[in-house]
């Protein structure tokens, strides 16, 4: 029951709340600024992604047309101008199924010589003419635009205008080309290719002998009548809107599409949604890709990124605080082990100093009076006796406690007769404290092997208390002692005091103890605590219920050792 009141503790905790409160606050203010700043930096980095990530897309989805410039197209060369309109349909047929964007192919075969001609482009001795035109649709059928053989006129303007923007480039080309030197690709690009608004035009490009022949044409008055020279050329048509956009970064983007730059983005509510674009390349450069977002939709990818973060800055955030709290939970103790430590050598002081004192008193008594009755001398040796007892019994105790916490000490079982012990120790207290009374009781066991010292210390430290916090008039303790499976289970119940139930979980700490009216004379505060130690020591558990003014319940459970 040696327990103790903490008047000081609220004192010291006031002492330090304004270095709590104001590291607290210090903590907290710069985990919200850290965050605020994460969420902002997160923002502008989904942002910059959602301007930047753009031409990922725009770069997947123009591959299928950059294939169709670079490797489809070259490819008409391979056939040196003898394709037909059968050849073609099939090719026709196979370009619109690969290529979506591919809407119709105007297909012209052409004869190049030095003759003269009525219709098709001339220059000198060159000479450029269409035999027949032909169309092929994506979802009609094959159009016969002009047929010199069958006498067929069905093409329109634009029809021929292709054809000369496309032998103008030709003709200027062969006469000025070097056909002692390879010709380099751009220059191969720049003439048998004609780019333009969702059109693209190819003339097969010639062999290098064919191209010193024509330009031969552009020579002399006089020329012999040359061959004919087999050339095509195919104009595709092209639908932008027909590309198939593929959108890489869903997560950024919500809606692209293609529109004209005519196209008015400003009609997108910019409070609401992200915009942005970019152009298309080559024969769709009057179009571009257009990304549209929500805000709602872009702050989840920014909550997306923010969140990992966030839970970063929280996980930092309590971790500070965690390592806050034990240093000053650490701090506490310290500073209640130094008070501890200081009641303690006060207690302890006076605890030797009372004994002493009585000595010293008796001694000088002794040693000054000439004569001592026999009564006199009686009491002064008991007096003598009981204060040697007392600073016999506080130095073992705090012996027993140190070897106790060291392991210092070994168990010495001897088996007892529990009906033996008890009443023992029942008549000693009887002897002390007449005015106490003790009752015990055994059930379902006679005979327990144990250490009967330690077991000895345990019972009188309980009777000594129950003694000590138990009013005038009501000092009783009642002892059971009941064998439960294999332990041995000790109850001691009194009807003192009892102890506050805050104090409970501090009753068995060493040093700890309450002042009050029945601990005048002082306590060192190791009587429960070196209880506790011995029941740990004997592997066994202690516990306590109690209420103010009521009374206690000490349980103590010890094994039973095996045979």
């Amino acid at each position: 029951m040696e327990t103790r009141q903490q008047p000081q503790q609220k004192n010291t905790y006031r002492q330090n709340l304004v270095l709590i409160t104001s590291f607290f606050i210090l903590v907290s203010l710069s985990f919200l600024l850290a965050l605020f700043l994460a969420y902002k930096f997160t923002q502008r980095f989904v942002e910059g992604q959602f301007d930047s990530e753009k031409a990922k897309v725009l770069d997947k989805t123009i591959e299928p047309y950059n294939e169709f410039v670079n490797s489809e197209i070259p490819k008409f060369s391979l056939y040196q101008g003898f394709l037909d309109s059968v050849s073609i349909a099939k090719v026709s047929k196979d370009l619109f199924r690969r290529y979506s964007f591919v809407n119709s192919l105007v297909f012209y075969d052409l004869e190049i010589s030095n003759h003269k001609i009525i219709t098709g482009l001339t220059k000198d001795h060159f000479s450029a003419e269409f035999k027949s035109i032909y169309k092929f649709n994506k979802h009609h059928s094959t159009e016969l635009l002009y047929s010199r053989k069958d006498r067929v006129f069905n093409y329109a303007p634009v029809i021929e205008s292709d054809f000369s923007s496309a032998l103008l480039k030709f003709i200027s080309y062969v006469e000025e080309v070097d056909t002692n030197r390879v010709t380099e690709t751009s220059q191969i690009f720049n003439t048998y290719y004609s780019i333009n608004d969702n059109k693209i035009s190819f003339l097969n490009v010639p062999r290098r002998q064919e191209i010193r022949t024509y330009k031969e044409f552009f020579g002399s008055e006089k020329q012999a009548p040359s061959a004919v020279y087999e050339q095509d050329l195919m104009v595709f048509n092209l639908n932008p809107a027909a590309l198939r956009i593929e959108n890489t970064n869903p997560q950024l983007y919500q809606h692209i599409s293609i529109h004209s730059f005519m196209f008015d983005s400003l009609s997108t509510d910019r409070r609401h949604y992200y915009t942005t674009g970019i152009s298309l390349p080559g024969a769709f450069s009057d179009y571009q890709l257009y990304f549209i977002s929500s805000r709602d939709f872009l702050n989840r990818e920014i909550y997306r990124i923010f969140t990992p973060l966030a839970i970063g800055f929280i996980v930092v955030y309590l971790l500070v605080l965690f390592i806050a709290f034990l240093i000053f939970r650490n701090l506490n103790i310290n500073q209640k082990l130094f008070k501890l430590q200081y009641d303690f050598i006060n207690n302890l002081t006076h605890e030797f100093k009372t004994p002493v004192s009585v000595i010293k008193i008796a001694g000088d008594n002794i040693r000054s009076s000439d004569s001592l009755t026999d009564r006199e001398r009686l009491n002064y040796g008991r007096i003598l006796n009981e204060e040697a007892d007392k600073l016999n019994d506080l130095m073992t105790k705090l012996l027993s406690f140190t070897q106790l916490e060291n392991k210092s000490i070994k168990l010495k079982y001897s088996t007892i007769n529990l009906e033996v012990f008890c009443q023992n120790l029942v008549d000693a207290y009887h002897i002390k404290y007449p005015d106490f009374n003790v009752e015990y009781h055994i059930e379902d066991i006679e005979h327990f092997e144990t250490d009967a010292v330690l077991l000895n210390s345990v019972f009188t430290n309980m009777m000594d208390n129950a003694y000590k916090y138990s009013p005038p008039g009501n000092k009783f303790l009642n002892i059971n002692v009941k064998r439960q499976r294999k332990s041995v289970v000790f109850r001691f119940i009194d009807q003192g005091i009892g102890i506050e139930k805050q104090e409970l979980e501090n009753v068995f700490k060493k040093f700890y103890k309450v002042e009050n009216e029945f601990n005048r004379h002082g306590s060192v505060g190791i009587g429960l605590a070196f209880c506790k130690e011995i029941v740990n020591f004997m592997n066994g558990e202690i516990n306590v219920k109690s209420k103010p003014g009521k009374g206690s319940e000490f349980k103590i459970v010890l094994p039973l050792r095996k045979n």
